[in-house]
């Protein structure tokens, strides 16, 4: 099987090589792009093309993928992920840092799925192979409370609750500055990124996006903020705080100063889920779970208490 992509080049990729368009607008490696071209999986306005042709704006791209390699999760036992509850139908753990929630193309780390199968746990069959039992994910950078569906009907009843957004997210943020006003709400579109697609911001077309805060305590140079989601879109309190101009500690990607996070022993974002509240799929009961602080987030902020 094959994954056959058409698209205009882009204006931003005029003048570019063929190779290094391919790689940048399809996720794959140079050396990859290059063989693709090798094996006219590359057209250009319907003709082959070599790796250090020049691609020009508004011709036509036509691109062959391979079908990518099924996913699976890898059984390893994850070094501190906490497990904070479990029974038949759901499963919390305190995710740590440097941990994905699921197997992605791409990333060779541990994640909370391969832990879980590791540490003895079922989950869930339904979803795609690589997340199973995935109904919500943390970013890899972002720590804390994080549920997994053990049963079907959990499954079902999560992902409706997070679609319905009824779960209530909690994070704990370490953000520079104070807040005007301590209490308030971000309502931005977040999307890629113009000239870094790796990186979000706040963008006229992108998603829809509500954060609101409130501030628990202030400190000279920091704020330590209580942050709620209605909507769920990557890296959104990171760009959000950033995009008023209180980055997250420890958060370069997004403007904070490595000045104050090498003061903090930061070597990232202070940023924390610690709990969720949800109507349990079994019992019908609301319950919450809350996360602690890791060693690293907590030694920050008493470095900031003093």
């Amino acid at each position: 099987m094959t994954d056959i992509r058409q698209l205009p080049v882009p204006e931003g990729l005029d003048g570019m090589r063929v190779d290094a368009a391919v790689a940048r607008l399809f996720g794959v490696s140079r050396t990859v792009a290059a063989d693709l071209i090798a094996g006219e999986d590359v057209l250009v306005d319907g003709v082959a093309t070599a790796k250090s042709d020049r691609l020009v704006a508004g011709s036509w791209l036509e691109v062959t993928l391979p079908a990518p390699e099924p996913l699976t999760p890898r059984a390893e036992l994850v070094e501190g992920m906490d497990i904070l509850y479990s029974d038949g139908d759901i499963i919390a753990v305190n995710k740590p840092v440097g941990v994905a929630a699921h197997p992605t193309i791409g990333w060779e780390g541990p994640t909370v799925v391969g832990g879980l199968a590791a540490a003895g746990f079922r989950v869930s069959t339904s979803g795609p192979p690589e997340r199973k039992g995935i109904v919500q994910r943390l970013d890899v950078g972002t720590s804390g409370v994080m549920v997994v569906a053990a049963s079907e009907r959990a499954y079902s009843a999560l992902k409706q609750a997070f679609r319905d957004r009824t779960v209530d997210k909690t994070y704990h943020a370490l953000v520079q500055g104070l807040p005007d006003p301590i209490v308030g709400t971000v309502d931005a579109a977040i999307g890629r990124h113009p000239s870094a697609g790796w990186r979000f911001a706040v963008t006229s077309d992108g998603k829809h996006a509500i954060t609101h805060y409130r501030v628990i305590e202030a400190f000279r140079d920091v704020s330590l903020i209580e942050v709620h989601l209605e909507t769920g879109r990557t890296h959104q309190i990171r760009v959000h705080m950033s995009s008023i101009g209180h980055p997250c500690a420890g958060d370069p990607m997004y403007g904070s100063d490595p000045k104050l996070a090498k003061r903090l022993g930061l070597t990232r974002q202070w940023l924390h889920a610690v709990s969720l509240g949800f109507t349990h799929p079994g019992t019908g009961e609301y319950q919450v779970i809350e996360a602690p602080y890791p060693d690293d987030l907590r030694v920050a902020l008493e470095t900031v208490r003093g």
